[in-house]
């Protein structure tokens, strides 16, 4: 069954869930054994937690592998979620610390641009603020300098700080749900954004002025 899940990931030919279902009673299927329950969960969450681990490692190849072990993982260890936080959630953690694991491991200190998020609109504006401008010709002769900057002023950020970037900036988590995923308080996630934020704005002060 767990070959199943791999490919369905690998491929994406799965099945479409039913509109009027919620998330819940998805989950409680697959539970049941209903692999076409979570092929469901699959399709409504996979893009999402792409799109955080690509944002990590900037690797399309491990953001996939990242992705897919993750899927399978959540459903061998279906049974032991407690539908006590929401299940993207309880998903978003696995993915977010298999991809720690794997930065750690591999002593990867990658940096996320922001080009994606910009395109997507996912961007803050404090943020889009550093890596725009709204003279277009300015900004085609500065672009390379520009991210340059900013991709070297990110990967100074440690991982975890890095992270809860993405998944504020990036994804759009809130901070209770960035503390569930990070297994912190909110408290711990407000400090870190802010001192994430100031050490980019430290960084950068050259081109914020």
């Amino acid at each position: 069954m767990d070959n199943s899940v791999e490919s369905a990931v690998n491929a994406g030919s799965l099945v479409s869930s039913d509109a009027e279902e919620d998330v819940l009673s998805l989950v409680q299927r697959a539970k049941k054994g209903d692999l076409s329950a979570f092929d469901s969960l699959i399709v409504r969450y996979r893009q999402r937690l792409y799109s955080v681990i690509y944002n990590m490692t900037m690797n399309a190849e491990d953001a996939a592998d990242l992705s897919q072990e993750s899927f399978v993982k959540a459903f061998r260890s279906l049974a032991k979620f407690q539908e006590k936080s929401s299940f993207y959630t309880w998903l978003y953690r696995i993915g977010v610390n298999l991809t720690l694991t794997h930065l750690k491991k591999r002593k990867i200190r990658q940096f996320f641009s922001f080009d994606q998020a910009s395109e997507d609109g996912g961007m803050s504006k404090d943020l889009e603020a550093v890596s725009s401008t709204s003279n277009t010709s300015v900004k085609k002769a500065l672009n390379n300098e520009l991210h340059e900057k900013l991709n070297e002023a990110l990967s100074k950020l440690s991982d975890k700080h890095r992270t809860i970037v993405v998944l504020f900036e990036i994804d759009g988590l809130g901070h209770k749900e960035i503390a569930n995923i990070m297994k912190c308080t909110e408290g711990t996630v407000r400090s870190r954004l802010f001192y994430a934020k100031q050490q980019l704005q430290s960084y950068l002060a050259d081109y914020l002025n």
